[in-house]
């Protein structure tokens, strides 16, 4: 995943401009996350299973 086009912001995002908040970008192998505030940083990638194995386990938290 290089460079993806799709970023959406968190539904969690801050009142104001929604500059406060994490965007992700999905293909059908891989999930980027990256902060708003610095779009042209280096994204974190993850493999999408992996991925989605992270946000069951903190959905399971109480």
């Amino acid at each position: 995943m290089t460079s993806p086009d799709n970023w959406r912001k968190s539904s969690y995002s801050a009142g104001g401009d929604g500059d406060d908040c994490v965007e992700i970008a999905t293909s059908p192998t891989r999930t980027a996350i990256r902060d708003s505030k610095a779009p042209a940083q280096a994204p974190l990638t993850f493999p999408t299973p992996a991925f989605t194995a992270f946000l069951e386990a903190l959905k399971k938290k109480p």
